[in-house]
């Protein structure tokens, strides 16, 4: 059953997280529904959202009102625009427009050297890492500008305030969410932040493809949800422009 009052902040929001199929977006969906939070999640697979919107079911109350328990799983792709403006204007449609949103969405490319890393497999990391969040920014800012209120938290890493050998890519990739983090927090103002948020490191299947079965020795992203969760709901305007680490 979900928990209706929410760390003190007010009761239920509606948090927007992308990627979550996966991973850490799907645990902390998971997360938020079980605290009582509506949560809009997008994903390239139908498969995996059908299998989250299960899930997510768990955590609704048949004692609640409909409009209450109404998450929103859509197929969409990050690194598309349209596909992105297409998810902004189905939150408005379902008087669903975000608190929160967290761009979690992300990839990694195989470790190799920048020269040996395929075109294509470098283009799919900048088009997710960095493209995809500013096609949410571009999208959702301005409903929250509108509403004065909003938190956004852009997934960051390790990696994106300190550098490695083989993942050149996604080095670069989550250092520009640092600087567009920074920069774009400058161009806001009254209750919406942007805020860049490092996980830590977490045992995923990204961490697999750079740490091997090293990985193991890390956290599972259930046991990361919680604390960011906690987290992420206790980030205020005043946050504005900072780069936090769970």
């Amino acid at each position: 059953m979900p928990t209706t009052a929410v760390n003190g902040m007010g009761g239920q929001r509606t948090v927007l997280i992308t990627g979550v199929g996966r991973g850490l977006g799907r645990a902390l969906a998971l997360e938020m529904a079980r605290r009582g939070h509506c949560v809009i999640g997008c994903s390239r697979s139908q498969d995996k959202l059908d299998s989250l919107q299960a899930e997510l079911h768990k955590f609704t109350s048949p004692s609640a009102s409909t409009a209450n328990n109404h998450h929103l799983l859509i197929n969409a792709d990050v690194r598309s625009n349209s596909s992105m403006e297409e998810l902004a204007r189905l939150a408005m449609e379902n008087k669903r427009i975000p608190d929160v949103i967290v761009n979690n969405a992300g990839t990694i490319n195989k470790n190799n050297n920048i020269w040996e890393v395929p075109v294509e497999e470098f283009d799919n990391v900048i088009d997710t890492n960095v493209k995809g969040i500013a096609n949410v920014l571009r999208h959702f800012i301005p409903l929250l500008i509108e509403r004065k209120h909003g938190i956004i938290v852009n997934m960051s890493s390790g990696w994106g305030r300190s550098a490695a050998a083989q993942v050149a890519p996604y080095c670069a990739s989550k250092w520009a969410v640092e600087g567009l983090t920074r920069s774009v927090a400058k161009e806001l103002s009254g209750g919406v932040a942007l805020i860049a948020l490092s996980p830590g490191v977490i045992h995923t299947e990204m961490l697999e493809s750079c740490f091997g079965s090293s990985a193991n020795v890390y956290p599972a992203p259930d046991q990361w949800a919680p604390r960011a969760a906690t987290m992420i709901l206790n980030l205020t305007a005043a946050d504005n422009g900072a780069s936090l680490t769970v």
